[in-house]
């Protein structure tokens, strides 16, 4: 059985969920104590049957998670109808396509000022980090300028935010676990104290909108609202963080793909980004809880049961995919389910598109004869998979 920690496998997992998902049927996982489902199928009805919710269990003891556990079981992504309903046509109704697409000049503003930082090092000689240069402040000062954080602030967003999703990995640490906590105090108490201000200081940001709207007399309550905030910031800038350098390390080792890129970068990024997001996953594990009896890819799931939609393996299913393992940036269609789907298909989806969208080409015609200067350094992790680390030169 796969060993989710084995640093091999963290690596590169995809031969062994091949193996698992030449099993066909969900498999158990006795170290887990859930299914893995790896099939498209499979995974794919992980999250649309209705019969398995996403329910989160409060960590003990109580009073060291308290605001961990309600900046979780208050949010979108971790309630099940009839509160997340209530919930995602409230956030919906202010993080609306308009609102998303309003941030067009933003994203193309940002992008343009990183690229200006980066020809600066190019100017002098130096590589840069696709990653710490690029890929990671890009959807962060998006998202923070969207929710209105001062932009002197900008900078305890990122570490606040990957303390807090390491608790979604395969057993935590301790120090994990004690940087969680911390950073789930701080970044809620920021929040709250600038919604608070935002309700008699109103601007033209997301907070904003969240604090006043209103859906069938219905409003965000305090927790809620802190809690949509930090959801937006962790989900809306970490898949695109991973994809993005996912995506772009997986090019830039195949010269066809990168040739692509190089000579039609605009032509080809709808394509391309679908591509990242399939080919390398940034999310691998989304798990979902048996409300009632279920069965599901010939598995029957009891009631508590755990189950796991494997993303990153039902995204190279062969009966799905033509050559599953290759990376072709113009394959179409693409039905891969690196968003999700069904209730809980991402919020921020058309986010990462724009962003991604946006910077793709525009690195590209920057610098079109960019390449891997050392080899990759990648994130010890599995569930959120990407990079810490990928220099380039020019």
């Amino acid at each position: 059985m796969v060993d989710f920690n084995d640093p091999d496998f963290v690596n590169d997992p995809y031969e062994a969920l091949k193996t698992l998902r030449l099993q066909g049927a969900p498999v158990w996982h006795e170290e887990m104590q859930m299914f893995l489902a790896a099939r498209h199928s499979d995974a794919n009805d992980v999250f649309r049957n209705k019969s398995l919710g996403r329910i989160f269990k409060d960590k003990t003891p109580e009073f060291e998670w308290e605001t961990f556990n309600w900046l979780h079981s208050d949010s979108i992504l971790d309630s099940e109808p009839p509160k997340h309903t209530r919930l995602r046509a409230l956030v919906a109704k202010a993080f609306n396509r308009n609102k998303i697409e309003g941030m067009r000049p933003a994203v193309e503003r940002i992008t343009q000022q990183l690229l200006d930082a980066i020809d600066g090092k190019v100017k002098s000689g130096e590589n840069f980090d696709l990653i710490a240069d690029y890929a990671e402040p890009l959807p962060v000062k998006i998202i923070a300028d969207l929710l209105g954080f001062p932009e002197s602030d900008e900078h305890l967003l990122r570490p606040w935010s990957q303390s807090i999703v390491k608790m979604y990995e395969v057993n935590p640490s301790q120090q994990y676990q004690i940087e969680a906590k911390k950073a789930a105090g701080e970044f809620a108490e920021y929040v709250r104290d600038l919604a608070e201000h935002r309700k008699t200081n109103p601007g033209q940001d997301l907070i904003t909108d969240l604090a006043m709207v209103e859906e069938n007399g219905e409003k965000l309550n305090s927790h809620e609202l802190v809690a949509t905030c930090v959801l937006l910031l962790n989900a809306g800038h970490e898949a695109s963080v991973n994809a993005f350098g996912n995506g772009m390390v997986a090019a830039l080792e195949r010269p066809d793909q990168c040739a692509l890129l190089r000579e039609n970068p605009r032509g080809i990024t709808e394509t391309a980004l679908e591509e990242f997001m399939r080919f390398d996953a940034p999310l691998h594990l989304f798990e979902r809880t048996a409300t009632v009896d279920t069965e599901l890819g010939e598995v029957k799931i009891a009631k508590g049961q755990k189950i796991a939609a494997l993303i990153g393996a039902a995204n190279r299913d062969e009966t799905v995919f033509e050559n599953p393992d290759s990376m072709d940036l113009t394959r179409d269609p693409n039905p891969h389910i690196g968003f999700g789907a069904g209730i809980h298909f991402c919020l921020g989806a058309p986010l990462a598109r724009l962003e991604m969208g946006v910077s793709l080409p525009a690195l590209w015609e920057k610098y079109p004869t960019m390449q891997l200067a050392s080899t990759p350094v990648r994130r010890p992790t599995f569930v959120l998979r990407g990079y810490e680390s990928v220099e380039i030169s020019i």
